[in-house]
């Protein structure tokens, strides 16, 4: 298999330094070079690694100047469409040809009267490519005095409204305005460059004209394109777009296709285009959704909403531009809930099982909770002003079945509140049922091991002072609780507030809930120490910190204390009941690794702390038994050495990599620089500067060359004496 694709690879490579010096050798015949470049197109479009090879060898270059120094348009246009592929399939191709020289001359192509229609198209498809994904390109077509020419393009390219698209002079200026179209969209966007995004804002009057005077979708879907992108996450564009009239004339051209998208499908497609374009301009300042309560936007999307023929991602721009235009403007959230606006919201979250789309609906839902509580009140004590009341009179008077929109919108809120007070019910009971059960256990260890125990008053004592420490860290507990379900409740309320978080962070309930409550755990905390300092001597020696002892100790004496004993069970049974109410849990202050979470620790401290603590719970008594089993293997094994290494031999092993079997480390092959190479470091100075990396990429120096080694061997050569550059 590699030998097959290293054969094709030879292959390409013999192909590209054939037809390299078919169009060095081929000068006075036009036809022959266009052929040629043709069939590197096809080559470089196959592979990718083509496109590179082709740059090595100077190809890259080569047509570059054919383009400019070519008497021939046909020469010219298969040159320019050759570069553009290159460079659209490589990224180094790309930063190779995106020079000031190159954009120059391609503003000359575009100014000059005497190129035909198809060179200026070929020269906006070099210009869209060497500016996709490329912030220098950008700042290249600003800076050069390109965009001039692409926005008198846009402008003059199509001079009728009515376009006939069956004549082919018509049909190629419209080809060329549509790909300023689109050479505009990447200027601006991807990454979005503010500055191209106000230079386009002249380019507004001229796109509004278009859209009111030619419906065809051939017109509107590159417009719609440009706008969009132009006003994305820009504020001060959006402002002067409206204030142009932009958005009225998109509101006035999505009210005609909706009515057309009754009869044809097309309309109802072209219709999410004009959609997606509106949610743009009001999606970063919702107070422009005003605009569109002039124009009743909020009943057309809807009526679009129940096309059949439109997908999820449709419907999914359709709602979420729903969302932005009812978030604050009521008259649109009234809009909605008189066209039945709800219960289509409510469809589409329970039909749907995408989770963009829920979202979105969610988010309309939570935008018209408050116009929903207004209506399921009565006149009087709804807190409208005197107009809105008049209004909502009127309203009433005219249509009979408003009432039945408030009885939905109170059955609504009367189901959320029932799902609140009995989430709440819930939650207060489990946590009594929980801490009543635990006392009781508690109760009934304590006494089960009094009768068992030997001693007199002083462990009695000691006995009712620990079970009075449990159950204080008990209730301590109990207080930690009430304050999350309180810190839930605010939550709550909170995301009412902000309907955006409520349905756009509603997957991460449970961990930001988590992340709310470090006041609970830390006043836990406090409480226990607090608790800790008033027990009686007898007892504190089970919860104190161990006293230090020698380090290698190996046995440790079994604990048959009563008294730890029962800390072990009521230690146990916590945190089964702090695991099952999925509460942070409660760390056992017996263990010195345990409590030592405020120290500085490191692998060797934590095993000095540990082997030093006389009382070690489960996890950290496994952890030091399997470190002792690991350091005496670990001893057997370099005992011959006479010394114990804990850490492994990096520098020992690094070194022998680079190193041969006979010790003798390994050297690059040295190559001499050829007149020819150095000749190409001369010119590549002269033309580019010290930048080692492109003279590299444009000139074919012998295979290992690194950039390093050009710029050495031109100081080299720079600091001769009496040296004389060729």
């Amino acid at each position: 298999m590699e030998s097959e694709d290293t054969k094709k690879t030879q292959e390409m490579k013999t192909d590209l330094n054939l037809l390299l010096e078919c169009l060095k050798y081929q000068m006075d015949n036009p036809l022959s070079q266009k052929e040629a470049l043709v069939t590197i197109h096809s080559i470089c479009q196959q592979n990718s690694d083509a496109g590179v090879y082709f740059r090595e060898i100077g190809g890259l270059m080569f047509v570059k100047n054919l383009a400019k120094s070519s008497e021939h348009s046909m020469v010219k246009e298969a040159a320019l469409y050759t570069l553009g592929t290159v460079a659209e399939k490589n990224v180094y191709c790309q930063q190779t040809l995106c020079t000031s020289e190159l954009f120059e001359d391609l503003i000359w192509f575009l100014s000059n009267n005497d190129s035909n229609t198809n060179l200026k198209r070929m020269s906006v498809y070099v210009i869209l490519v060497l500016v996709s994904n490329n912030r220098t390109g950008q700042t290249l077509v600003r800076e050069t005095g390109c965009f001039k020419i692409l926005s008198e393009l846009f402008r003059a390219a199509l001079s009728k409204y009515e376009l006939n698209l069956s004549d082919k002079n018509v049909f190629q200026n419209y080809q060329l305005w549509s790909s300023v179209c689109g050479t505009l969209c990447v200027c601006v966007n991807n990454p979005q460059n503010d500055e191209n995004q106000r230079l386009c804002c002249s380019l507004f009057p001229h796109a509004n004209d278009w859209l009111k005077n030619c419906m065809m979708p051939e017109i509107i879907r590159p417009l719609c394109s440009f706008i969009g992108l132009t006003l994305a996450n820009n504020t001060h564009v959006q402002k002067y777009f409206i204030s142009v009239g932009g958005l009225d004339v998109l509101c006035q051209v999505l009210v005609q296709l909706e009515s057309d998208s009754h009869q044809t499908l097309s309309s109802a497609k072209l219709a999410v285009v004009v959609t997606k374009t509106v949610d743009a301009c009001i999606a970063d300042n919702t107070t422009f959704g005003e605009v569109l309560s002039k124009y009743h936007i909020v009943s057309k999307l809807l009526a679009l909403l129940l096309h059949e023929s439109l997908d999820s991602a449709e419907k999914f721009s359709i709602i979420l531009t729903l969302g932005h235009c009812t978030e604050t403007c009521e008259e649109n959230q009234y809009d909605l809930f008189k066209n039945n606006g709800l219960p289509l919201m409510i469809q589409a979250l329970t039909e749907s099982q995408n989770e963009e789309l829920n979202k979105a609906a969610t988010f309309v839902l939570c935008n018209c909770k408050k116009i929903t509580e207004k209506l399921s009140l009565s006149l009087r004590e709804c807190p409208f002003d005197e107009n809105e009341a008049e209004q909502l009179e009127d309203i009433n008077m005219k249509e009979k079945n408003i009432g039945e929109y408030w009885k939905k919108a109170k059955d609504i809120l009367h189901r959320i509140e029932q799902l609140e007070r009995e989430e709440n019910e819930e939650k207060t009971q489990r946590e009594k049922d929980n801490v009543s059960s635990m006392n009781i256990n508690i109760q009934n260890t304590l006494k089960h091991l009094h009768t068992n125990s030997i001693g007199g008053g002083p462990k009695a004592e000691d006995k009712d002072t620990s079970q009075s420490r449990k159950l204080q860290s008990y209730k301590s507990h109990g207080f930690m609780s009430k304050a999350c379900t309180k810190d839930d409740q605010m939550k709550t309320l909170l995301k009412s507030a902000n309907p955006v978080n409520a349905c756009y962070r509603e997957s991460g309930q449970s961990k930001t809930l988590y992340k709310a409550n470090p006041s609970c755990n830390q006043n836990l905390q406090e409480g226990t120490f607090e608790k800790k300092d008033s027990v009686s001597q007898s007892s504190d020696h089970v919860f104190k910190y161990p006293n230090p002892i020698v380090k290698n100790r190996q046995q440790q004496l079994p604990v048959t204390d009563p008294f730890t004993l029962c800390s072990d069970i009521i230690n146990k049974e916590v945190i089964n009941f702090l695991s099952a109410d999925n509460c942070p849990k409660i760390f056992k202050y017996r263990c010195s690794g345990c409590i030592a979470v405020g120290k500085s620790l490191n692998s060797r401290n934590f095993s000095k702390l540990l082997h030093s603590c006389p009382y070690q719970c489960d996890r950290h008594k496994v952890i030091v038994e399997a470190e002792d089993r690991y350091k005496s293997e670990l001893r057997k094994s370099l005992i011959y050495n006479k010394k114990i290494l804990l850490t492994p031999r990096k520098r020992q092993l690094l070194s022998n990599e680079h190193t041969t079997s006979g010790g003798i480390k390994e050297r690059k092959i040295r190559k001499n620089f050829t007149e020819e190479e150095v000749n190409y470091i001369f010119s590549g100075v002269k033309r580019m500067g010290n930048h080692w990396n492109a003279i590299l990429w444009s000139f074919p120096f012998q295979q290992g060359r690194k950039s390093v080694d050009l710029a050495q061997k031109y100081h080299k050569l720079t600091k001769r004496p009496k040296f004389v550059a060729p």
